[in-house]
């Protein structure tokens, strides 16, 4: 017959989980209530046990959560790193790629690019890839499309100089106020407009829209550092680390 536990032994149980669980079914229904009743004291007199069991549940579901968000990485990859149509800056040939998942209307997009910048910098073997992805409106869409276009239009320098300068720019995506832009940087204005509305650019921001939904990614800024899923902003020493450790796992 199956002896009640002591009171560690229930702690222990409570805290290691199913494969320390004691096994009640031969107990009486007596001794299942004196076996309750002697739980609930040990847990009334220790009250910061059920504070440790959260912490431990709350660990492994993170620690779940991580290894999924590996397994989807490595499960798009390719599409992530290269895609053959994102732009790609910062250490073409480094050994670690950062993928941002931006929009332009975002806060916190403008907020981490000196992070982003910062991190480059200070490593300098990082290639980045910019991945548009405008989730915040019609406004975000239209910037998208403007940037998408440009570099159709004029390449990889025309991308970024309209990349940097739309999230710098505080004022509504009117078709006036992107003319203005576009000529005070030397494009072909009138051929980025005929372009935005293109299969081209429609494909190129949708298929990202499609891969950030497999990557289960709802928010901006998100980032791909190596193998590691980072959703929100991140200053660049937080980065640094990540970089860090992504090198020392090879």
């Amino acid at each position: 017959m199956l002896r009640l536990a002591a009171p560690a032994l229930t702690a222990f149980a409570l805290i290691t989980g199913p494969a320390q669980a004691l096994d009640l079914s031969d107990m009486s229904p007596a001794e299942r209530e004196a076996f309750g009743a002697q739980v609930r004291e040990y847990i009334l007199e220790n009250p910061d046990l059920i504070l440790e069991a959260f912490q431990i549940l709350e660990q492994r579901r993170e620690l779940a959560e991580a290894q999924a968000d590996i397994e989807l990485v490595e499960a798009n990859k390719d599409e992530l790193f290269n895609d053959g149509y994102s732009w790609v800056g910062g250490n073409p040939d480094g050994d670690i790629t950062l993928v941002e998942f931006m929009d332009y209307r975002c806060g916190y997009c403008r907020r981490a690019v000196p992070e982003v910048a910062k991190l480059l910098k200070s490593d300098g073997n990082i290639r980045l890839v910019i991945k548009e992805f405008p989730i915040l409106g019609e406004a975000s869409m239209i910037s998208s499309r403007f940037a998408v276009a440009a570099k159709h239009v004029g390449g990889d320098d025309a991308y970024k100089q309209v990349h940097d300068a739309l999230l710098e720019f505080g004022g509504e995506p009117t078709e006036v106020t992107l003319r203005r832009l576009s000529d005070s940087l030397g494009l072909d204005t009138d051929a980025v407009f005929a372009k935005m509305d293109s299969d081209a650019v429609t494909q190129e921001i949708a298929q990202t829209r499609a891969l950030a939904q497999k990557l289960n990614i709802s928010g901006t800024p998100t980032f791909v550092l190596g193998t590691e899923l980072l959703r929100g902003y991140l200053p660049a020493d937080q980065m640094e680390l990540i970089a860090q450790e992504v090198r020392e796992r090879g």
